[in-house]
């Protein structure tokens, strides 16, 4: 008779088979007990106890996993995903349009800069408002008072005139004339823009369009011969071969004088542009009396 091991003796595989015999044995006896009692219902089929359960299978073939269905795409889904589509463009475009936009602002930005930093100097324009010469006026009473003398000027050009005064006075550029010297008639002084009355009071005036010193074309300056100064009042004395010195912020132009004229006060002939770099001096005459102009050429020096 073989020896009964003892549990510790026994292999795991002779531990669980006994664990299995024991409870075939106790469920054995449940169901008799229960048959005896009429306790059992028979439903199915008695399963055969004494064979081992069936251990479950897992097919982990592809064919035995089904792939997912997609699911449906709702109308609504749909429009939402064209929408924001259609957002993200329009945000595209929008962000293009301000960079553009800005570059074009940047560039006009800096055009304004370089046009403040180097002004442009105005070129002289054809001189065809002119209705009288400049520094016409009365002559001046006892207490020495003066104005300028509309009589010389036509009546049906008067309204002219009074809009030609309203014209602008330009700011001088570095390149425009600042002083005049005379050295044989002893005349020194300054030079500001504009020939009207006010500007007379100041100084010799320039007429506004007429070249500015050195450059082709014609500088036309005008002073008053008996009040504000009489800077001009010896023109007459000038001779061919006298100076006129014109001045600029940048350097000096000298001038030769050529000839002298005395003209009606509507000669505005004398203001016309030249093709070579002149000088037109004008003043009233004859002195206190002013019922002409006496207009000096000069020519640059070479």
């Amino acid at each position: 008779m073989a020896r009964k091991k003892a549990p510790e003796e026994l292999s795991v595989e002779e531990l669980r088979r006994l664990l299995v015999e024991k409870r075939r044995g106790a469920r054995k006896e449940r169901l008799e007990h229960y048959r005896r009692t009429g306790r059992v219902i028979a439903l199915a089929p008695d399963l055969d106890v004494d064979s081992p359960p069936a251990s479950p299978t897992i097919d982990t073939t592809e064919s035995a996993v089904p792939a997912p269905e997609p699911l449906p795409v709702s109308p609504q889904r749909k429009f939402l995903d064209r929408f924001l589509l259609g957002v993200e463009v329009l945000a595209i475009l929008g962000l293009v349009v301000v960079i553009l936009n800005g570059v074009g602002l940047l560039q006009t930005l800096n055009d304004e800069v370089v046009s403040a930093l180097n002004p442009v100097t105005a070129e002289p324009t054809p001189l065809v408002m002119a209705v009288v010469l400049p520094s016409g006026h009365t002559p001046p009473d006892a207490q020495g008072n003066t104005r300028p003398n509309e009589a010389e000027i036509p009546a049906h050009l008067q309204p002219m005139v009074q809009s030609l005064s309203n014209i602008p006075v330009p700011t001088a550029a570095p390149d425009q004339a600042v002083r005049i010297q005379i050295p044989s008639i002893n005349v020194d002084a300054p030079v500001v823009q504009g020939d009207g009355w006010e500007q007379l009071k100041k100084g010799v005036g320039q007429y506004i369009g007429s070249s500015p010193p050195g450059r082709d074309g014609n500088l036309v300056l005008s002073a008053h011969n008996d009040v504000y100064g009489e800077i001009f009042r010896y023109l007459d004395r000038l001779v061919p071969g006298d100076q006129v010195i014109v001045y600029t912020q940048q350097r000096q132009y000298i001038y030769i004088v050529d000839r002298t004229v005395l003209v009606e006060p509507t000669a505005v002939e004398v203001m016309a542009s030249t093709n070579a770099p002149t000088v037109t001096l004008i003043s009233c005459y004859p002195y206190l009396v002013n019922d002409q102009r006496i207009v000096v050429f000069a020519r640059l020096q070479n």
